[in-house]
């Protein structure tokens, strides 16, 4: 990406829904993820056929559909092509977890992974303060 096109709220929370969207429509199972100013990390899993490059495919179009649609961007949004790693074992995959959830810590853009609006900790904290607010 390059540019720091996710460090506004409106383009994060949009990404978000786009996440939750495909996740919804089981294009993939969404396990983490952290949207970082210029860039993002997400860890998931695909069946049925999907590759990784269709459901980037997928990420990548939806949400530079939207962008350009809902609030008139114009300009490129994403780099080409992204970089991944195929997760054989638990532990390979709460290494990468952890990874993903300290990226906004390690860069400074908040204290905690659950304090980073833009990210799966943050987001599954919210949710059970939302039900434990309710019960």
């Amino acid at each position: 990406m390059g540019r720091r096109l996710l460090q506004s709220q409106r383009n994060a929370e949009l990404l978000i829904d786009v996440l939750r969207s495909l996740a919804a429509e089981r294009k993939f199972e969404l396990h983490d993820f952290v949207i970082m100013p210029d860039h993002l990390h997400l860890l998931l899993t695909v069946h049925n056929g999907m590759t990784i490059e269709k459901a980037m495919q997928f990420i990548k179009g939806r949400f530079s559909h939207r962008l350009s649609h809902e609030f008139g961007y114009r300009g490129e949004v994403w780099q080409r092509g992204f970089t991944e790693a195929q997760l054989m074992n638990p532990e390979s995959f709460e290494a990468h977890r952890e990874y993903i959830a300290q990226n906004p810590v390690k860069a400074r853009l908040a204290a905690s992974a659950e304090e980073f609006p833009y990210c799966f900790r943050y987001l599954a904290k919210k949710k059970v303060e939302a039900k434990v607010g309710k019960g």
